[in-house]
């Protein structure tokens, strides 16, 4: 355990050049619609996603859930979803909507953006049954893992938490939150700089970076730091977290007033914050795949299907496609669901064509109605 640390204008879209590499400077404010695609680097070769596509709702398979955040499907059927601020992980069974408590997470501190947030599932669970989950503690963000005994009584199946990495800077807003493990079996984790910006660039800070681990809370190896998790830097608050086909890694990023972001990650990577908001077109920070005005998106989940990766928005109260050649947009993004539903706030993929989304209604900034929050079925193409 490593206990020490724990886009377009208005024509359509515009391509620049290599992410990170761009020349010139950004084009007039006036002259750009909410979204805008970026060019980088992908393989030759690579065919693009269909510039246009459809998002409709399948059905919705869960209703009244409590501030939900983090979502994982299980291997034989069925979701997991975490409540940010009761604590709590809850089975839903993905046919009738029926709802089973596992357990309260100890430890949980929930205040403002903070809570029960990612969880995931080991990449040995078939064997080992561990939850990984990041949470907000008395003292810290960190991330825990739980045996998850599905034979034991309701409210009674969480093992005690095993602390696998602590030490991330915590704070009333910007608390990052999203785990995944990656294709290579790596723990991947995005954090936020907690309103203190210059915690982005300090690659000694947990604060604002994307981290790679083992399962075990070690540096993973081949990391760009020696004897550091810190895989990318120079982020404000990262919630999103997708790899493509080809093992790429892509994540959302929430802006500050202007711009937010989707951007692909490099290793050893700066994505600019806080001196670049958006494209910047300066060499020394990695400019984003596609970016949006903050009223627009607010990005929180993302999943990769179809050839594109699919983004929820909360303040923007809409579904994003990104349609991607290789690790560049090919087209421009397109919403859906805008306002049907709310503040959206996770999106996983479900197999196929299909996807699996929540609301956030009930985080405190939505308009909670009757049923919310809820899980909804998409079919996309």
């Amino acid at each position: 355990m490593r206990g020490r640390v724990g886009a377009a204008l208005a024509a359509g879209v515009v391509i620049v050049g290599a992410a990170g590499c761009s020349s010139g400077g950004k084009p007039p404010q006036a002259a750009v619609s909410p979204s805008r695609a970026v060019a980088s680097p992908s393989a030759p070769g690579e065919s693009a996603a269909p510039a246009k596509g459809t998002a409709t709702v399948v059905r919705t398979v869960a209703t009244g859930l409590d501030s939900p955040w983090g979502l994982a499907p299980l291997p034989d059927g069925g979701l997991l979803v975490a409540s940010r601020d009761k604590g709590t992980i809850t089975r839903v069974d993905d046919r009738t909507g029926r709802k089973t408590e596992l357990g309260e997470v100890s430890g949980v501190a929930a205040e403002g953006e903070g809570g029960l947030l990612g969880i995931a599932l080991s990449p040995d669970y078939a064997s080992d049954h561990m939850i990984y989950a990041y949470f907000t503690s008395a003292s810290d963000n960190r991330i825990a893992r739980m045996i998850y005994d599905a034979r034991k009584p309701a409210g009674d199946q969480l093992g005690a938490p095993d602390t696998v990495f602590k030490g991330i800077p915590k704070g009333v807003v910007h608390n990052g939150g999203r785990i995944a493990f990656g294709p290579d079996r790596m723990l991947y984790a995005g954090t936020g700089e907690t309103g203190d910006r210059g915690l982005a660039q300090d690659r000694k800070s947990l604060g604002g970076k994307i981290l790679r681990m083992t399962p075990e809370g070690e540096p993973a190896p081949g990391n760009p730091f020696p004897d550091s998790p810190v895989y990318s830097y120079g982020h404000r608050n990262v919630q999103g977290l997708a790899w493509d086909g080809k093992q790429r890694l892509f994540a959302s990023e929430f802006g500050q007033d202007t711009w937010d972001e989707l951007n692909v990650i490099k290793p050893g990577g700066d994505y600019g914050w806080p001196s670049a908001e958006g494209r910047s077109g300066d060499r020394a920070f990695v400019d984003p795949v596609a970016q949006w005005r903050t009223d627009d998106a607010s990005p929180s989940g993302i999943a990769y299907a179809d050839g594109c990766v699919w983004m929820a928005a909360l303040k923007g109260e809409r579904l994003w496609r990104i349609p991607l050649k290789g690790t560049r947009a090919s087209a421009a993004p397109q919403d859906f669901l805008r306002g049907e539903y709310g503040r959206l706030r996770t999106v996983v993929a479900a197999g196929g064509d299909r996807l699996w989304v929540t609301t956030s209604n009930t985080d405190g900034r939505g308009e909670p109605k009757s049923g919310d929050d809820r899980i909804l079925e998409v079919r996309v193409g």
